[in-house]
């Protein structure tokens, strides 16, 4: 029995440590499926699972610790970058400026919040207790990224060693802060005297109301006088409306048009557009007709192809000349579960769907052109991750020497690699990196990751917890964590919907991409039928993210380094 109690024991093996880790992981990862009311605290239970074996002496050297610690951090915040890289900038349209501007008001709030709890209840003179309120806010807004930022910067200012363990006030106030997010948006609701039915019924109108980039497909029949003896591209030219079409039925034939198709009077047309073009396109070309496509000079398919050779990432529909060449027409591009219009200045993509119409013999060398191998985006682009990471971490690691800072800022492992994870996710295929990853594989590495940190950070907290939560200031570390988490919403909900009326659905997103908690977007999901919790989330996530990442250096670095 002597080789098992060393193996619990012996803190330096190797086998010691992957034991360790595989039982914090499990426990936390199972317990954290329990529901209570419906909520249940997911992979961040990891965290207390951490605390636990830290608490009883089950634990590993600093060093290995700290390294797991940091690299799963990396991971993580790497792998959300990628994943919300793509979306950020997109983000930021006209409705998408209110919704981030809210979401950085909500932001500010929370910070200005901590720091009025601080003064008001706790001993400014003690250096560990403005750390410890860090931890505590992060917790109360349930955003682990930004405990990472803050505990990175903390070996910054603490180099001495003495660094405050603010994992501890993380932990107190995060399961609060997930129950205080989604009870605080159902008292906005009563404060606003919303109604749930009368919202989708708002969401029913507003679908029907606005017309949207999917692709419409018409049949029209060429009635312009105009257009009599006019190629295809000088009627997109004047139109100056995007527009494909995939077919044209002339003197009894259907063939596949290209940009030098002449146009007559009486042609009939099959069209894809977006909806919101449909109608003027209609009124310059001619009215909707029935069509029968029987009578073609050779038969023609429509297929859906796969975009998985990485040559093609990165350009343009225009620009590989698909009709002129090869006699085809893209009428529809499928990314991410998204149907988009094809528009000749679209980038494709590794993963991208693209729908085919033409003769089966030219579909076939375009889906040779384009890779269509499902088997290729099976594996995962491991070398953009990594050298995403490499770059992010010299980009990271540059000093930039602000004013009355008392070490120069670092956007460090945490907000190096994410800042470069977006622009790689957004911009990667200009230098002809593949970004593609399946989102089970992006998932998976989020998450190990994630677990990684977690585990790590809670069996470093655990040897101290008991003394700096139980025995000191752990009810007031919960109470202000619940400030935090309350106050923000009760303010930047009321005014997102009294001020700019925007629908309570999309207040819910809104505010669950703010705090940056899956959750609360669960339980959005749960009481509307529509996309409108998701569509606030994913709008205001990528930034909320960065946000939280980036101001938990600043306030580190500017405010305990002082």
């Amino acid at each position: 029995m002597d080789w098992l109690i060393e193996l619990f024991t012996k803190n330096d093996s190797v086998a010691h440590i992957v034991l360790l880790y595989s039982i914090v992981i499990a426990v936390g990862v199972l317990l954290g499926k329990i529901k209570i009311g419906g909520i249940s605290l997911g992979v961040t239970f990891v965290l207390f699972a951490g605390i636990l074996a830290g608490h009883i002496g089950f634990t590993a050297p600093a060093n290995v610790l700290t390294f797991i610690q940091d690299f799963g951090l990396v991971l993580f915040v790497f792998m959300i970058g990628m994943q919300v890289g793509p979306g950020f900038f997109e983000s930021f349209g006209a409705a998408g400026v209110k919704l981030n501007a809210l979401a950085t008001t909500g932001i500010v709030l929370n910070i200005a919040v901590m720091f009025a709890c601080y003064f008001i209840f706790f001993d400014t003179s003690n250096p560990h207790d403005l750390p410890m309120m860090v931890g505590t806010l992060y917790g109360a807004v349930t955003n682990t990224p930004g405990l990472g930022a803050a505990n990175e910067a903390m070996n910054n200012v603490f180099s001495n060693g003495n660094m405050p363990q603010i994992a501890s006030g993380y932990a107190c106030a995060y399961p609060l802060g997930v129950v205080g997010i989604i009870g605080a948006t159902i008292l906005v609701r009563y404060i606003c005297k919303i109604k749930l039915n009368k919202e989708e019924e708002d969401l029913e109108r507003q679908a029907s109301e606005n017309a949207n980039v999917k692709p419409h497909k018409m049949h029209i029949q060429v009635s312009n006088a105009y257009l009599e003896g006019k190629t295809l591209l000088q009627v997109h030219n004047f139109l100056n409306r995007d527009f494909v079409c995939s077919r044209i039925l002339h003197e009894g034939h259907v063939s596949i048009p290209n940009r030098d198709t002449i146009f007559h009077v009486g042609d009939q047309l099959l069209v894809v557009c977006s909806e919101a073009d449909a109608e003027a396109i209609i009124a310059f070309i001619g009215p909707e007709i029935k069509v029968n496509w029987e009578k073609q000079d050779q038969p023609m398919v429509s297929k859906r192809i796969l975009v998985t050779r990485p040559s093609i990432n990165g350009k343009t529909l225009g620009g590989l000349h698909l009709s002129r060449v090869h006699g085809v027409n893209v009428t529809r591009v499928t990314r991410q579960g998204m149907d988009i219009f094809a528009s000749a200045s679209l980038h494709l993509r590794v993963g991208d769907r693209i729908m085919v119409v033409g003769p089966e013999d030219a579909v076939n060398r375009v889906s040779d052109m384009m890779g269509n191998s499902i088997r290729r985006l099976d594996a995962p682009n491991i070398a953009t991750i990594f050298i995403g990471i490499i770059i992010g971490i010299i980009f990271g690691s540059l000093p930039i020497a602000i004013p009355g800072m008392p070490v120069p800022l670092k956007l460090g492992i945490a907000g190096g690699p994410l800042i470069i994870a977006i622009l790689i996710g957004r911009y990667g295929y200009k230098i002809h990196l593949v970004t593609y990853t399946t989102t089970s594989a992006n998932m998976m590495l989020r998450e190990i990751g994630l677990v990684l940190f977690l585990a790590s950070v809670g069996i470093k907290a655990g040897d101290g917890f008991w003394n700096t939560v139980v025995q000191g200031d752990g009810l007031l570390y919960v109470l202000t964590g619940f400030l935090i988490t309350v106050i923000p919403i009760l303010i930047v909900g009321p005014i997102a919907r009294m001020r700019f009326k925007f629908n309570y659905f999309t207040i819910m997103g809104m505010i669950a991409g703010t705090y940056t908690d899956p959750p609360a977007l669960a339980y959005a999901n749960s009481v509307c039928t529509k996309e409108a919790p998701a569509v606030g989330y994913s709008t205001v996530y990528p930034l909320s993210m960065f946000l939280r990442i980036f101001t938990a250096q600043t306030i580190v670095l500017f405010c305990c380094g002082a």
